[in-house]
């Protein structure tokens, strides 16, 4: 359980933090697959409850550290995160998809929703992935019955994980990572604002990771920015970057004189409307600190 805010130090793309209370679950993860999920209370206890309720993204846990300062705190290290094409909420079609969530009289159990590392079964694990990723896994929450991933009493034949195995190969990852990052910016360049849409009905905005692939970004949303062709050429090569406020950083010195009224310094970066999907500090300083060559 995670927030787009959280109190922890958490970047659920990079890594996970969590009090003592949890090492026991999560060293019983480690090398597995996990999923992220959401509480209504997104941020702070200070602020509004409005997260999503809902599992969002997937990963694999790869490794557990001690916090260096915090005394009984760790760290979970993970790699091939993927945000889910859809948030799945954790109740919907008429079942739960954690068993452990309902109380026997039907009801949601708060005790076990409390829990910030729960362990999953791999039917259950199953369902969600399966909800997640409806555009590969055919799952349609309103006709799809919740036993068929394991929600009876009848002994479930195991999981052989098809699904995963296309979430973790390099093309799915880079159509889903488009196709998430341009429908976040409404396909229009985040530096130009502009909307281009070929012949063909296809935009032709790009998506470009803010951290590098090669320096093992991750292909979440919250890595990515919608360019278009010239700008995300411009801002591979470090020619421009992105300030904390989100505005551009274009040295008059970088840029060619022909694109100089492409790009302006210290223009604000359209930005999507969902929280959950704003760039990343993280991967802002990466791209200042190891690519921009202002």
């Amino acid at each position: 359980m995670t927030r787009v805010s959280p109190d922890y130090d958490d970047v659920p793309e990079k890594q996970y933090h969590f009090q003592q209370a949890y090492r026991g679950q999560a060293e019983a993860a480690v090398g597995d697959m996990i999923v992220y999920y959401e509480p209504r209370r997104s941020g702070s206890s200070e602020r509004p409850a409005s997260g999503r309720q809902a599992y969002f993204a997937f990963a694999r846990l790869t490794h557990i550290e001690p916090d260096p300062i915090l005394a009984d705190h760790f760290y979970g290290f993970v790699d091939d995160f993927l945000d889910f094409d859809r948030p799945v909420p954790f109740k919907e079609a008429g079942g739960y998809y954690e068993s452990a969530l309902m109380r026997e009289d039907g009801k949601t159990s708060k005790g076990a929703f409390g829990r910030s590392v729960r362990l999953l079964p791999e039917h259950e694990f199953a369902a969600i992935i399966a909800a997640g990723y409806a555009s590969i896994s055919g799952y349609e929450p309103a006709r799809t019955n919740l036993a068929d991933f394991g929600f009876s009493d009848t002994e479930q034949a195991p999981y052989e994980r098809p699904i995963v195995q296309s979430l973790i190969s390099r093309p799915f990852r880079e159509e889903s990572f488009r196709r998430h990052v341009r429908l976040a910016y409404d396909n229009r360049c985040a530096v130009t604002g502009l909307r281009l849409i070929n012949g063909g009905g296809r935009p032709e905005v790009q998506a470009a990771h803010i951290m590098p692939v090669a320096s093992n970004g991750p292909d979440s949303i919250r890595n990515g920015l919608a360019l278009s062709g010239t700008v995300h050429w411009l801002f591979d090569r470090g020619l421009i970057s992105i300030a904390d406020d989100l505005s551009l950083i274009a040295p008059p010195k970088l840029i060619p004189d022909a694109l100089a009224g492409l790009v302006q310094h210290g223009k604000p970066l359209l930005t999507p409307r969902d929280e959950a999907a704003l760039p990343h500090r993280s991967f802002i300083e990466h791209h200042r600190n190891h690519v921009f060559k202002g």
